[in-house]
């Protein structure tokens, strides 16, 4: 029973607050020609930018709901190693004027999603896995 219920709270906390991200670039579509820029200045195909509502979107519906959660989880890993990658690299050793990791946030969202992705939906999923 604990171990289902926290698999369930983490998937829905990740999933959600990923969630918040994808509808923020539906609202905003100005926010994939930012990205699209980075992937061009490192020489990577424009096209790539759609991922970012595969992995912002359709994978935290995945986790939220439970179906295919580990790979929904690992499409949010390569969505964060991609933003890392490509956005925050410079701040990868980087603290905040408080103290914390200045790639907190990104670290959450890539570590909880390769948490789910090895742990897997637990019980309480449309489809557990």
């Amino acid at each position: 029973m604990n171990d289902a219920a926290g698999k369930l709270v983490i998937r829905l906390t990740v999933g959600v607050l990923m969630l918040f991200h994808g509808v923020g670039k539906l609202l905003d579509p100005g926010k994939l020609d930012f990205i699209g820029s980075k992937l061009a200045g490192a020489g990577l195909p424009e096209i790539i930018t759609w991922g970012a509502y595969v992995g912002e979107i359709i994978a935290p519906v995945m986790i939220i709901i439970g179906v295919l959660t580990r790979l929904g989880a690992g499409l949010i890993v390569i969505n964060m190693l991609f933003a890392v990658g490509l956005v925050h690299m410079g701040d990868i050793f980087a603290l905040t004027d408080f103290g914390g990791w200045r790639l907190e946030l990104q670290g959450f969202y890539l570590f909880g999603a390769l948490a789910i992705m090895l742990l897997g939906s637990g019980r309480y999923a449309v489809k557990p896995d």
